[in-house]
Order: C-alpha cells, then sequence, then structure tokens
C-alpha cells in the first residue's frame, strides 16, 4: 500500500530490500515512523508490529486513522484552497494541548486535527508545515532557521516582477522577496499545483467495473479503511525513539526487526523535520551497534555516505533516492540523493555487498 501523504526521505524504494534482509520476523519496531512506507509494503501481515513518532501530528494522523478512518476521510476531503490552507497551517500549530495529550495519554487521539494535517501536508511545498516555529512573527529568524528571500528569477504569483518597472523599483514600488515560509498577506506560501495533486489530493484514475472513474469521495474514504484495516493491529506510539526499543518491546517479543530512519546530519535544510535533534542521530547509532550483535536483532540503519562508522560486520549498501525532494532541481537535496546508505546487522537474512540504483 501506498503512503497517503509525500515525506521527505521516504523510504517506498528500497522497502522491498529491508524485508528481505529481515524476513517474516515475529516482531517489527519502527522509531521513526514518517510516511511509514515499510512497514506499509510489508509483503506479509504477522505478529507483533509497534511504530512511533515523536512528531505528534504524524503520530495522531495513523492513531486517529486506525481507529476512525471514516472521521479522518471526512476531514481530509477538501479542495486545495490557498486561504484554507494558511489558516489551517495557524491553527494547527497553535495546539499545545492536543500535543501534550498526545504524548501522555496512549489512546488519545483528534481525527479533525489528523484530516487536516494529512490534507495540508499534500498540498504545502516544502518543510515547515505545522512546524511551532512561525517565521513570521516578528522577524526572519537566526542562525540556520534564517528565511532567505526568494532570488532565483523574477518572483512567483503576485510577487513577480512587473516588466513596465524597468527595475526593482525604488519606495513604494520596489519590489518585494518571497519569504519561502507562510509568510503574511500576498506573500504566503503559494500551495502545491505543479500537477494533479499529491497524497490524499492526488486526482486518480479508480477503476470500477472495467470503467475508468475520477476521483470520487467514496474513493478517498475506501482507501483510508483499507489503511485502517491494515493497521488494526499496529501499536502507535508517540515519544522519544528509545522508549520502544528497550527489551520488553523488542527481543523479549522474539526475534525482531528495527528499522532506524533518524534525523540526517548530512545536509539538511532548515525545518525539514518538525521535531530534531542534532544528537538522535549519534544516539540510534550507539544503540544499533550495541544491539548488533544479539541473535534476535535484525537491524536496519539509515543515513548518508559517511554519516556512520559502523563496524566492519555490518553491511551497507547504497541507493539512489528517487522522487521527492532527491529530484528536485540542482539543489543539495538532488546531490544528496546518491549518497543514501542503508547499514544491516549482522544477523539480518542473506546479506552480501551490493548497490541499488
Amino acid at each position: 500500500m501506498k503512503s497517503p501523504f509525500p515525506w521527505f526521505g521516504g523510504k517506498s524504494h528500497v522497502a522491498d530490500l529491508v524485508w528481505e534482509r529481515f524476513g517474516d520476523v515475529q516482531n517489527y519496531v519502527e522509531p521513526f515512523f514518517g510516511s511509514g512506507a515499510v512497514l506499509l509494503e510489508r509483503p506479509t501481515e504477522a505478529g507483533i508490529e509497534t511504530v512511533n513518532d515523536l512528531d505528534c501530528m504524524v503520530a495522531n494522523f495513523w492513531r486517529a486513522l486506525k481507529n476512525n478512518p471514516d472521521a479522518v476521510a471526512d476531514a481530509a476531503d477538501w479542495p486545495v484552497n490557498e486561504v484554507d490552507q494558511h489558516a489551517r497551517h495557524l491553527w494547527l500549530s497553535s495546539q499545545e494541548e492536543f500535543r501534550e495529550r498526545m504524548k501522555t495519554e496512549p489512546d488519545y487521539y483528534d481525527a479533525k486535527i489528523a484530516g487536516w494535517w494529512v490534507w495540508g501536508q499534500c498540498s504545502w511545498i516544502g518543510s515547515g508545515w505545522c512546524s511551532r516555529q512561525l517565521p513570521h512573527l516578528g522577524d526572519a529568524g537566526t542562525g540556520i532557521h534564517r528565511k532567505l528571500p526568494h532570488l532565483e528569477d523574477a518572483g512567483r504569483g503576485v510577487n513577480r516582477q512587473l516588466p513596465h518597472l524597468g527595475d526593482a523599483g525604488t519606495g513604494i514600488h520596489r519590489k518585494l522577496p518571497h519569504l519561502e515560509d507562510a509568510g503574511r498577506g500576498v506573500n504566503r506560501q503559494l500551495p502545491h499545483l505543479g500537477n494533479a495533486g499529491m497524497g490524499v489530493n492526488r486526482q486518480q484514475e479508480f477503476v470500477e467495473d472495467g470503467e475508468g472513474i475520477s476521483q470520487t469521495r467514496d474513493a478517498l474514504f475506501r482507501y483510508m479503511n483499507d489503511l485502517a484495516g491494515r493497521l488494526r493491529r499496529v501499536r502507535v506510539c508517540c515519544g522519544d525513539w528509545s522508549r520502544v526499543c528497550g527489551p520488553s518491546p523488542t527481543v523479549k517479543l522474539g526475534t525482531t526487526g528495527v528499522f532506524l530512519d533518524p534525523p540526517y546530519l548530512d545536509g539538511r535544510t532548515d525545518a525539514i523535520y518538525s521535531t530534531d535533534s542534532l544528537t538522535v542521530a549519534h544516539e540510534v547509532r550507539e544503540w544499533a551497534i550495541a544491539q548488533g550483535d544479539d541473535r534476535k536483532m535484525r537491524i536496519a540503519l539509515c543515513g548518508y555516505e559517511g554519516e556512520h562508522q559502523m563496524p566492519e560486520s555490518w553491511e551497507c549498501v547504497e541507493w539512489k533516492a528517487r522522487g521527492g525532494y532527491g529530484s528536485q532541481g540542482d539543489n543539495q537535496a538532488r546531490e544528496n540523493s546518491a549518497k543514501e546508505r542503508i547499514w544491516f546487522s549482522p544477523h539480518c537474512l542473506g546479506r552480501k555487498q551490493m548497490g541499488l540504483f
């Protein structure tokens, strides 16, 4: 099954490889769940499955979808609308009580927030959707969070430079920069309009009784219910990654596959991760190395070339990301797409040196 929303660094392209190395494990744990691409492409539904994400919006979507797919679909069923996008962005970003309840109540979820979030995730361009760091409140930010103006061409939309001015203008006629964030007024970020849409907003063709029909509300509800069926027995947690990596949720439940896709350190872009820490990748690597020799552990660790120094007993597989951020023009993400690596622990199945392009 495909994920209902795009995600930076999604691993759908290598999901088959991961399951070849893990096999039909008794227990599966994914501490950085994101779009859930690896779990959703598992060949079989067997054993115990536990997923986690520190981002409350991500965890809430999957938890709400599992328990009330119709309500999530109803909230997500909305046309792409710039005004609604920014209004919902501001409202969702301000939900502090919701975030606290997500982290402290294992059964709590909000279907409306889940539907609005996935709708916006599919129409928002780039990073920053529902980030609590709102760059338009006060100034342009500082350090790595500073928002740089759009200077690559003549401007965008209502900010496009008018040909009769001859130059950038002066005084009240001076051209305004595009600020690459939610912005204010006419400078707000525009929704994704470059193709038929993404995720739940994508206009697809469904086949019923041999006839192709356009995407309908009923089709969206069926899709969400299919996803809910896949998640029926999946435990969805919201918190620090280490909470689902102790002995109790892993090896005490049998042979365990652990898929680790922590925030990358190299080549990062501002606000890619809604919740982020520069130490997480290091902590995850040290945990993986410490657990790697356990015969009940089959571990996959993701990162860029040179980011993790792993023992020689681990297999390193190189692969190239396709689509999404990895294909966007001549930028850092495009360069990094060829640097993707997955390290597999010694007790994974079918280990061999190989490349995947």
